[in-house]
C-alpha cells in the first residue's frame, strides 16, 4: 500500500520505517532538507536502537523514501499518517499548529480518495476538527477524505520493538471503510486491533500515559514517606509487584518522569478537563509531585553543602532515560541549571546525549559555573567533590562502589535512580543518598 508519513521525529520516522519493513511503499515528508539528506545517506537523525539498520535496509529495497516535496507526496497516497509534534504551550494545552499546516497541505494537493490518520497525541475532538479543516481547504472537491485516529504507544529506547511487537493497535474511525483500510494496513503486523470511535481513541492515549505518570508519582510519594518513617522503597515495590491488580511495571522510585510524553500529556489532560469545568485532581497532583521530585536530590545536597562554587560536580547521565538521546523534560536539565547558578564546575557524562546537551549547555564558562563533557564516567568522577546520577545507563550501573571511593576527592553521591544498595556504598566508604531509602 502507498503510505505517506508527515514528520520524521520519534513518532513519524519510527512509524514510516516500520510500515516499510512490513512491505508497504512509504514516503516520509519533512521540511528540513539537511535532515532528508542525512536520512538518504542512511544516517538516523535520532538515537533509537535498531532504527538506522531498518532505514538502510528498506531504503535499499526501494520501499522507503524521503522528501521535502510535500506537494507531490500528498497527490495520490492511499493513506497519510500525521506524526508531527504537538508541543506543550505555556498554559499546558497542545500546540496544534504543525497538525494544521500538514492538514492544509494535504487538502491543497491530494487528488484521489485518501485516509488521513493522526498518530500524534492530540486533545479529544481534534480529529473531528482536522477532518473539517481539510474539507474547508480541499481543492479537488470530488475527492473523499476521511480522518482516523491511530495513537502510538511506543517508548523511547525501544520504539522499533514497541511498534513491531505492540500489545495492541488502537484505531479510531467513523466509518466501516476507514476501519477496513486501517486494518488492511496493519494486517502484516499480526497484532490485536482495538477499534473504537475517533474520540475514544484520542482519549485512550491520554488515559494510558497519564495512568502511568500517576503510578510513577505515587511511588515517588511513597518513597519520600519511606525516608521519613525508616522504610525502604525497594522492599515496598518488591511486595507490591506480585499483586496482579497492580502489576510489576513503573514501580521504581526516582527523580521523576521526563521525555516527550508524560509531562506534556498530563498537563494537556489537565487543561482539557479545565476547559469542561472539571478538575482532574489526581492528574494535577501527579504534575505537582513530579515537578518537586526532579530537584529533590539537589535540595538534599544544598542542605549538606555550604557551597557549590568552584566545586567539581560529576553528573552521570543526561538523557531522560537510557536508550535515547532525548533531553526533553530530563531531570538532568533542571538540576544542571541550578548547579551552574551556584557556580559549580560540572563534568558531565552520557554515552549518546552529549551533543544535544551541548546545545543547551555549551562547554566552557556557563553562567556562574563551568561545563565540561567527558567520554567516560571515571573521567567525570576523577577528583570530584560530589556526584549526581540522573540516568541509569549500563555504563553507569557497571561502576563499582569502590570506584567512587577511589576516584572522588570526596566520595559523596546523590543517586536519582537507586542503582546501588545503601549498605554496599556505606561499606565502600561512600556517603550515599538515594530516593526512598
Amino acid at each position: 500500500m502507498k503510505i505517506v508519513v508527515a514528520g520524521t521525529g520519534y513518532v513519524g520516522l519510527v512509524a514510516g520505517v516500520c510500515f516499510a519493513e512490513k512491505g508497504h511503499n512509504v514516503t516520509c515528508v519533512d521540511t528540513d532538507e539537511g535532515k532528508i539528506r542525512m536520512m538518504e545517506e542512511g544516517n538516523c537523525p535520532i538515537y533509537e536502537e535498531g532504527l538506522e539498520d531498518l532505514m538502510r535496509t528498506n531504503y535499499a529495497a526501494d520501499r522507503l523514501h524521503y522528501t521535502t516535496d510535500y506537494k507531490s507526496a500528498y497527490k495520490n497516497p492511499d493513506a497519510v499518517f500525521i506524526g508531527v509534534g504537538t508541543p506543550e504551550q505555556p498554559d499546558g494545552s497542545a500546540n496544534l499548529s504543525y497538525i494544521a499546516t500538514v492538514s492544509r497541505q494535504i487538502a491543497e494537493n491530494v487528488e484521489k480518495d485518501c485516509l488521513v490518520v493522526v498518530k500524534s497525541t492530540v486533545p479529544v475532538g481534534t480529529n473531528d476538527k482536522v477532518e473539517q479543516f481539510i474539507h474547508d481547504f480541499l481543492v479537488h472537491k470530488e475527492v473523499n477524505i476521511e480522518v482516523a485516529s491511530n495513537p502510538e504507544f511506543l517508548a523511547q529506547g525501544s520504539a522499533v520493538h514497541d511498534t513491531l511487537h505492540a500489545a495492541r493497535i488502537v484505531i479510531g474511525t467513523e466509518s466501516k471503510k476507514a476501519e477496513e483500510l486501517l486494518r488492511k494496513i496493519y494486517e502484516p503486523f499480526h497484532l490485536p486491533i482495538v477499534s473504537v470511535s475517533r474520540r475514544s481513541a484520542e482519549m485512550i492515549k491520554y488515559a494510558c500515559n497519564d495512568f502511568l505518570a500517576l503510578k510513577i508519582s505515587y511511588m515517588n510519594e511513597i518513597a519520600n514517606l519511606c525516608e521519613l518513617v525508616g522504610a525502604d522503597i525497594e522492599d515496598i515495590a518488591e511486595g507490591m509487584r506480585y499483586d496482579e491488580r497492580i502489576g510489576s511495571n513503573f514501580l521504581k522510585a526516582g527523580i521523576g518522569y521526563g521525555g516527550s510524553c508524560f509531562p506534556k500529556d498530563t498537563k494537556a489532560l489537565k487543561f482539557i478537563a479545565r476547559q469542561y469545568g472539571y478538575a482532574l485532581k489526581t492528574i494535577e497532583a501527579a504534575v505537582d509531585v513530579n515537578a518537586q521530585q526532579k530537584t529533590r536530590l539537589f535540595h538534599k545536597a544544598c542542605d549538606r553543602m555550604i557551597t557549590f562554587q568552584n566545586l567539581k560536580v560529576a553528573v552521570l547521565g543526561l538523557a531522560f532515560k537510557p536508550g535515547t538521546d532525548d533531553l526533553r523534560e530530563a531531570p538532568s536539565v533542571e538540576n544542571i541549571q541550578l548547579l551552574l547558578e551556584k557556580g559549580a564546575a560540572i563534568y558531565a557524562y552520557d554515552p549518546v546525549a552529549e551533543e544535544n546537551s551541548k546545545r543547551k549547555f555549551p562547554e566552557g564558562a556557563n553562567g556562574k559555573g563551568n561545563m565540561t563533557y567527558v567520554s567516560t564516567p571515571q573521567e567525570a568522577l576523577e577528583e570530584a567533590n560530589i556526584c549526581f546520577i540522573f540516568t541509569e545507563w549500563k555504563e553507569i550501573r557497571e561502576l563499582k562502589e569502590s570506584e567512587y571511593k577511589k576516584l572522588m576527592q570526596t566520595p559523596l553521591v546523590y543517586d536519582g535512580r537507586n542503582i546501588y544498595r545503601p549498605s554496599d556504598m556505606a561499606e565502600a566508604g561512600v556517603e550515599y543518598y538515594s530516593i526512598g531509602r
